[in-house]
């Protein structure tokens, strides 16, 4: 890194460290008022930008309000988050900022024996997992492991290729690439290639979906000919993933209260050739527009709003934004999205809740609630349900995807087949 891209990274860090939008969000706007930049200028200022998110808990023991510090910020992640040595950064540095670049690398110690410096965890995280019976050395395996930037997944589209086929000819052009251990559709790609050029990807033979969110797809079973809703449809990953599963045919509902990711998912839908798909936008999970299907529908999906504390390797961000108190709102809210999906399967069907969390307030205890509520309905357990694609060491009846073990998003899905 240079003195400009220093300074550039500082000014960007002053308003990402404040925590009030999205950290992509915030770079993006920063990158279009910065026009000027080159790729590499805007690769060096969003790394060390995402290495101060990801180092942050080391770095406010250190620094304790570091968005009105930001330089001294991104000089610390460049040491603790980019293996860049005191001596290397010191032609950034003037003699007060390599001293204390040199106290920050004498706290190694000190920041592996505290369990939110070595988690990189803020308290009220550490807090919830520790009330749902999380030792410090499983919060800790966790936190390192989503410290991780992410590996690219992508989807083979089975309507246009076959993952054999398509993984061989991604090889033999010399990416990294390797098929997904548990889902059958899934390639796995370590140099993250600019795909969105790639012909596969526009042709839809590929589609971009992260292995825990295709497993979901495919825990829903939808068939042929069925009628199918993703009630949280979102820009569409999972609602794709089904639509293939159904071969084109049957009718597939996507809902959603954003008519902007909504319409993101229409190319998406001609990209993949499917036409069964049904887009629809609706206010909220009371809609009159929602009650046609009452009764009707084989399969509802529901992904529901979460925290999102599964997807930390993508959205490292995210743990500073939330809060108890933004989950305790979510918990209303999933409650009653559920409630009304559930009201669209009809006698015999299957409806799949799940987040992208691993908070047991938002997943095991939501089913609970909801079954409590419920009678005529019965779990199915998820080790019969994905067959020869099975997790190791997966415990009772949910999928819960843990990002170390399993090396996906933090999902948990819950199977639920209506009896009466």
């Amino acid at each position: 890194m240079n003195a400009q891209q220093l300074d550039l990274t500082t000014s960007a860090l002053a308003q990402v460290l404040t925590f009030r939008q999205p950290a992509d969000v915030v770079l993006s706007a920063f990158f279009r008022r910065e026009r000027k930049l080159g790729m590499r200028d805007r690769q060096e200022i969003a790394e060390t930008v995402f290495a101060t998110i990801r180092h942050l808990q080391k770095i406010q023991k250190m620094l304790p309000k570091p968005h009105q510090k930001p330089r001294r910020a991104a000089l610390a992640a460049l040491v603790l988050g980019r293996g860049i040595s005191v001596h290397g950064a010191e032609s950034l540095c003037d003699s007060e900022e390599k001293q204390w670049l040199i106290d920050v690398k004498e706290q190694k110690s000190a920041f592996a024996s505290d369990l939110t410096t070595a988690a990189e965890l803020p308290q009220w995280l550490i807090e919830c997992l520790q009330q749902q019976g999380w030792d410090d050395n499983q919060i800790a395996i966790y936190g390192r492991s989503v410290m991780q930037p992410a590996p690219l997944d992508v989807r083979v589209n089975t309507q246009k290729g076959k993952r054999d086929k398509i993984l061989s000819a991604l090889q033999a052009e010399g990416l990294r690439a390797e098929a997904t251990p548990f889902s059958p559709w899934g390639i796995r790609l370590f140099d993250k290639p600019a795909l969105n050029k790639h012909p596969l990807f526009l042709d839809g033979v590929l589609e971009v979906q992260d292995e825990g969110s295709q497993l979901l797809a495919l825990l829903t079973g939808v068939k042929r000919g069925q009628i199918a809703v993703d009630f949280c449809a979102g820009a569409g990953g999972k609602t794709l993933a089904m639509g293939a599963m159904m071969a084109g045919s049957g009718r597939l509902y996507a809902f959603d209260v954003a008519e902007k990711r909504l319409a993101n998912m229409k190319p998406r839908m001609v990209r993949a050739g499917l036409t069964n798909i049904h887009p629809q936008r609706i206010d909220n999970e009371h809609d009159a527009r929602i009650a046609r299907l009452k009764n009707k529908a084989d399969c509802v999906l529901v992904d529901a709003p979460c925290s999102g504390m599964g997807t930390l390797r993508r959205n490292p961000d995210l743990k500073y934004r939330q809060s108890n108190d933004n989950i305790w709102t979510l918990l209303e809210q999933q409650q009653s999205i559920l409630q009304a999906a559930s009201e669209l399967v009809r006698p015999g069907g299957r409806l799949v809740y799940a987040t992208c969390s691993i908070l047991e307030t938002e997943n095991q205890q939501q089913l609970n609630h909801f079954l409590a509520a419920n009678t005529g309905w019965h779990i199915e357990p998820v080790q019969t349900l994905l067959k020869s694609n099975v997790l190791p060491d997966m415990q009772g009846d949910y999928l819960q995807l843990n990002t170390g073990e399993h090396h996906t998003d933090g999902f948990f899905a819950a199977v639920l087949t209506r009896i009466k």
